[in-house]
């Protein structure tokens, strides 16, 4: 035993005795009794994160959560937030006013007195005074009276002003009869932080009156007028307003089209109210504002809130909302027939989603007192069920874009797929020498905005257009044939694809979640390929790749088609180009009739004289391109068209053919 404690028997007895008389000393006038706000002060951590930047600025989250819980109830119209000079900050709301007679509980002091110096007292726990709140008097104001160096508090209430001040929590003297109001209603709590708590640091305006703006999206019934001394705005970059009076009419929806400012979307803003889902007894449990959006590029953003207090580590509330969205659009896919709806997931659908929700919900439940996470489990139903019902409406209300949506979360469902299987090859050097000798023969300007690249079927139109490009800005990368159909190919054999390996390579901004396009080393990709089927089936496969694996491309307007021309028409010195076999009997007129008329068919690109193929194809001065687009308001329509055409179904091609053949000409040909 004294082996398995690491002592010799000789020590034994000691440590025994010494145990025993700690033991002795330690007695109940050991315990200590933190009494009002001095656990606050002694461990602030525990209440507002920390001693740091955001600490400070959560006191004035707090007291404005009170001012705002007055205007969501509809008792305040108005808010006025003030930053003087010496770090106080002045929060003034015209509502009802904190109750001022005395407590019941704490007959000697007024109610004011008890919500400022006692933890978890006030009129928002049980639910009879506010529906919702975002703050809770007695735990935000006290905290916020803890740590301050002073505070003074006015509440003008039935036409009587009342005052009274703190020094670091405790009360300097009696509550006040400040004398009779007339037209003045409501609370005011001017304050300093404690230097002895959060040293030097000061409120920052430019994030007070963002915390403001914010405050003034989530309840458009409600006007903040914002004030800061101008000595405490940092010179002309500080774009931080001295004064402004913050209303939007629009709400959620307003704060969602200032910050995605113009981005393209895949389909408009859905924006609206519902009440949430009435409890057991009928009673009211909350409603809740939304403003989602999809745009066609860059990450999305979900903002949420609960009773105006930002969560942003998220909660319930999203869960709720994510589930409604998610069910909803699965359901319009399979009401569509269209199978592949079945694979999406939630990061699917929330990875190119800007949006804000605002929930507002009785007796909510957070993580912590700095309330960044909503934790009440009953939000999740309420939430989900209040939005379900209209986003399937939203859906229903416009099937074409609904169908849009659908098809941009799919395309987003199966590049996540191909990312999961396919690995893309290393990133090398481009300039490097490729496995395929004459393979890529490079450009030698490095800005991307001025070259080309040109991909070009075979080494035979490959030479020819290596000797009519210009070397400074034009590469040419010669493929063998025609390239996999990445619309009907297997992972697997897209993996294993040697060209494809050797095209990205040369691209050099990846694919999948290697994609940057900042490291596209071409402006233009050009597909240059003979003016016949076969060529015209090689372009279609290409346009393919581009559209399937690198989209972004595409809706950047990087890729082009060249057009060649399949004749060449001389008489004498004259010498003209026709692009078709309609284009070839349009210029036949314009020779002299009767003079021998030469017309002569190339049989490739690498038939055509590379002086040829620079004058008709490559010079850009003198050239034709198509620039190749997919139309943001086309995408579903355009997803069903590459399937059909080019996926596994071969009888959707057969009656694609079966449909269209009649319309097809021997000149279309």
């Amino acid at each position: 035993m004294n082996d398995l404690f690491g002592s010799s028997p000789k020590e034994g007895p000691k440590e025994v005795k010494s145990a025993a008389r700690d033991a002795d000393a330690y007695s109940a006038k050991d315990i200590e009794v933190l009494e009002g706000l001095e656990p606050v002060r002694r461990r602030p951590g525990m209440y507002v994160g920390g001693t740091d930047e955001t600490a400070l600025h959560h006191l004035a989250a707090e007291i404005l959560d009170n001012a705002m819980d007055e205007a969501v109830a509809g008792h305040a119209s108005f808010i006025e937030v003030t930053l003087e000079v010496g770090n106080f900050l002045t929060v003034r709301d015209n509502g009802r006013g904190i109750p001022v007679d005395p407590h019941p509980k704490f007959k000697n002091l007024s109610a004011l007195e008890v919500i400022l110096t006692t933890l978890h007292s006030g009129g928002k726990f049980g639910g009879k005074v506010y529906d919702t709140s975002g703050g809770l008097h007695g735990v935000g104001s006290s905290v916020v009276n803890a740590l301050s160096e002073a505070l003074e508090v006015e509440v003008a209430r039935d036409r009587t002003l009342w005052r009274q001040s703190y020094v670091r929590g405790k009360p300097t003297g009696g509550l006040a009869n400040a004398g009779p109001t007339q037209n003045r209603r409501g609370t005011t709590i001017r304050f300093k932080p404690d230097p002895q708590i959060f040293g030097g640091l000061q409120f920052i305006p430019a994030r007070l009156y963002r915390l403001c703006r914010s405050k003034a999206y989530l309840f458009r019934g409600v006007q903040i007028r914002w004030a800061s001394d101008p000595a405490l705005l940092k010179g002309p970059k500080d774009e931080t307003p001295a004064e402004a009076v913050l209303h939007f009419p629009g709400g959620l929806r307003d704060s969602l089209e200032e910050d995605i400012n113009g981005a393209p979307r895949v389909v408009p803003v859905w924006s609206g109210d519902a009440d949430l889902p009435s409890g057991p007894n009928g009673h009211r449990t909350g409603r809740v504002e939304w403003a989602v959006v999809w745009l066609e590029q860059g990450e999305g953003l979900l903002d949420s809130y609960c009773n105006t207090v930002p969560t942003v580590q998220g909660g319930t509330h999203e869960t709720g909302f994510r589930n409604a969205l998610l069910k909803g659009l699965r359901a319009w896919g399979e009401q569509r027939g269209n199978r592949r709806a079945a694979q999406i997931v939630a990061d699917d659908l929330l990875g190119g989603m800007a949006a804000k929700l605002s929930a507002f919900i009785r007796e909510p439940q957070f993580q912590g007192q700095t309330k960044e996470k909503l934790t009440s489990p009953e939000a999740t139903r309420l939430v989900e069920t209040a939005l379900r019902d209209r986003f399937d409406h939203f859906l229903a209300g416009d099937p074409t874009q609904a169908d849009n949506l659908l098809a941009f979360v799919i395309e987003r469902a199966e590049d996540r797929l191909r990312r999961r299987e396919l690995k893309d090859t290393p990133r090398k050097s481009a300039t490097r020498r490729l496995r395929l000798p004459g393979k890529l023969a490079d450009c030698t300007v490095e800005d991307a905005g001025r070259t080309e690249l040109f991909l070009v079927e075979g080494d035979s139109a490959g030479g020819s257009a290596k000797q009519a490009r210009d070397r400074a800005t034009q590469a040419v990368l010669p493929l063998r044939g025609k390239i996999l159909n990445v619309a009907s190919a297997s992972t697997e054999k897209l993996r294993q694809n040697q060209e494809l390996k050797d095209l990205i390579e040369a691209l050099g901004c990846g694919v999948g979640d290697r994609f940057d396009r900042s490291r596209l080393r071409y402006g233009r990709v050009i597909i240059m390929t003979d003016a016949d089927v076969d060529g015209a089936h090689i372009a279609s496969l290409l346009m393919t790749f581009f559209y399937r694996e690198l989209p972004e491309l595409v809706r950047h307007g990087h890729l082009y088609l060249a057009q060649p021309p399949l004749y060449r028409l001389t008489q004498g010195a004259k010498s003209i180009y026709a692009m078709n076999d309609a284009d070839r009997e349009r210029k036949v007129k314009l020779f002299k009739a009767g003079a021998k008329l030469e017309i002569s068919r190339f049989k490739g690109l690498g038939e055509m004289p590379p002086s040829a193929l620079k004058e008709t194809t490559m010079d850009p001065s003198r050239r034709t391109l198509l620039k190749v687009v997919a139309l943001a308001e086309e995408r579903a329509r355009t997803n069903d068209l590459v399937e059909n055409l080019m996926g596994r179904r071969a009888e959707l091609r057969f009656q694609f053919i079966q449909e269209h053949a009649r319309t097809v000409s021997e000149v279309d040909i």
